[in-house]
């Protein structure tokens, strides 16, 4: 499963002067009454910029995907958001983690109040495995965008500083957890929230870091 996955990855990369699109990325639906579906605009903000940015050739929405579908594996990368809560049935958390481990990248975006469950339901993915604050040296600050100082804040909510924490499996950071940052507000229209401009480039700059890390780290 592992090389049919890396071999989708390349042939998307292969084909990425073509006309058409070569590749999707998708935003994980789950169940516990979080709402996964907020920031509607984000996502196709984020290809938008990568496409224009990083000369990526990604699908202009995301596919939607549930965390114990088989489809997952066709995504280098899955974007995961929301306020509340979050429960992965054991079926999904198996998947997930084939997944994670066969060479697929999750971002989970905290747009607040969803860091104690995600941290309590990827105890399930990864079993004693818990999320370590990434140092400001790792590779996912430095693509093409440099964050010396980690993630951008893009809004305020407990005064805290933004940290951006993984789980990594065999040395690879898998899944990235941005935390006190709310990138996903910053990739929305700038209609939504009316940021200043130079906060929706930092989030959508970050963001791109993020897609271009998951893409080449197979």
């Amino acid at each position: 499963m592992r090389k049919l996955f890396i071999m989708f990855c390349l042939l998307g990369f292969a084909e990425v002067s073509a006309q058409s699109p070569t590749i999707k990325i998708a935003r994980l639906k789950y169940g516990g009454g979080g709402d996964w579906y907020s920031n509607k605009t984000s996502l196709p903000n984020l290809i938008s910029y990568c496409n224009t940015n990083l000369k990526m050739n990604i699908f202009s929405e995301e596919d939607i995907v549930d965390a114990s579908n088989s489809e997952i594996f066709q995504y280098p990368f899955v974007h995961m958001t929301g306020h509340g809560n979050v429960i992965f049935s054991d079926a999904e958390a198996d998947n997930l983690r084939k997944y994670l481990i066969s060479g697929g990248f999750l971002h989970v975006d905290d747009n607040y109040g969803l860091s104690k469950y995600i941290r309590r339901e990827m105890l399930k993915v990864f079993p004693g495995s818990e999320f370590v604050e990434v140092p400001f040296s790792h590779p996912i600050y430095h693509q093409k965008y440099k964050f010396p100082n980690g993630l951008p804040k893009v809004h305020e909510h407990d005064n805290k500083a933004p940290q951006g924490f993984g789980l990594f499996h065999e040395g690879r950071l898998v899944c990235f957890f941005t935390y006190e940052s709310d990138l996903g507000n910053g990739w929305e229209d700038q209609s939504v929230y009316g940021d200043p401009e130079s906060v929706r480039v930092s989030a959508l700059q970050m963001g791109a870091n993020i897609v271009s890390f998951a893409f080449t780290t197979y």
